[in-house]
């Protein structure tokens, strides 16, 4: 049972959230890997396009589709699972008000899935991201400066407490949340309601340096110029 306090607080959030996703700083063909042929290339793309689920503003509305597809086809894998969410019945939102908080989180799921992939290669693993903003309104609960009495919060191996907390969340239609980044001092948002996030734009691109045998990662704004360091192991 969730302690009843934890969910006293609210806040009244106007502005802007920042997300970071994978994207490429120069445009390709997402199946010319595939085939030389352009006839190919429209046929991955309305294969591609037959099963998905269709939205109008997908840098807001993708992230609550997960949920409504994965519990569908994939419901015992739970390979969607996130902080706020196991990943079966709904999705989640997440950004960040800074981006520097928002380069920490997404580093360090791309760390756990190049460490298990590529672990051993003492090499340089590059990949874009591209963040953009959404205009949030709503009336977030806030859990920042709650992880000392409930340090499931910001627990960095186990996902347990905050699911349950965002499932009840969920299921009282909260819009979403406020808390503390579990990997760094920022602040994360957790939104559960698209209509509460408007007018996406992008703001940029970055360029992420990997090297896991090295334990080194390095976020460029400008490609071969290093903006922000350090060991991602230290996040785990």
């Amino acid at each position: 049972m969730l302690p009843p306090d934890l969910f006293a607080a609210g806040v009244d959030f106007h502005g802007d959230l920042l997300r970071n996703i994978p994207g490429i700083r120069a445009s390709q063909h997402l199946f010319d890997d595939l085939s030389a042929d352009p006839d190919d290339w429209a046929i991955a793309v309305a294969a591609e396009g037959a099963e998905r689920i269709a939205t109008d503003a997908a840098l807001v509305s993708r992230p609550f589709d997960y949920g409504t597809a994965i519990s569908y086809s994939f419901e015992a894998a739970h390979w969607q699972a996130t902080r706020w969410s196991d990943g079966t019945a709904y999705g989640v939102w997440y950004g960040a008000p800074e981006l520097e908080t928002t380069v920490v989180e997404t580093a360090w799921h791309w760390y756990r899935f190049v460490r298990d992939s590529y672990g051993e290669e003492d090499r340089d693993i590059v990949t874009d991201r591209r963040i953009f903003a959404a205009r949030c309104d709503a009336l977030l609960v806030d859990l920042r400066r709650r992880e000392a009495d409930h340090p499931g919060l910001i627990d960095r191996r186990s996902y347990a407490f905050t699911q349950q907390v965002g499932r009840y969340l969920h299921q009282q239609q909260a819009n979403g949340l406020l808390a503390r980044s579990a990997r760094c001092d920022g602040i994360v948002a957790a939104i559960f309601r698209a209509e509460r996030l408007s007018k996406p734009r992008d703001r940029r691109f970055l360029t992420y340096r990997l090297n896991v045998a090295r334990d080194s990662f390095a976020a460029e704004k400008t490609p071969g110029r290093k903006w922000l360091k350090f060991a991602p192991s230290s996040l785990g």
